[in-house]
């Protein structure tokens, strides 16, 4: 993988390496959700806020559409998916795909 590859995948962790953007993520499994309504569930600062959805939104695992006054969020499948297969990337051991190799040698 190439320098582009790494870039794209360090987005997709810094995007993932706060504990308010989880808690995020784990409010937008339920569906979509208007930012007003994550406001409220987090109990952070509006301008707090849109800097986490930035991150999230940059990093690709999260969509992004205004209606009215309000952005409402929702994760975009197809990224979350492709977020797991890049994740079992790097979570991989040598030992699952040679049986010569030991994980505890």
């Amino acid at each position: 993988m190439g320098a582009d590859g790494f870039s794209k995948d360090a987005r997709c962790f810094h995007a993932l390496a706060d504990p308010n953007r989880l808690a995020i993520l784990c409010a937008l499994q339920q569906g979509e959700k208007c930012a007003c309504d994550l406001l409220a569930d987090l109990r952070i600062s509006q301008p707090t806020l849109s800097h986490h959805m930035k991150l999230l939104v940059d990093s690709g695992l999260v969509a992004a559409r205004k209606e009215g006054r309000w952005m409402h969020y929702s994760i975009v499948p197809e990224a979350a998916q492709s977020f797991r297969t890049m994740m079992a990337q790097y979570a991989r051991c040598a030992c699952e795909d040679d049986a010569g190799v030991s994980c505890f040698s």
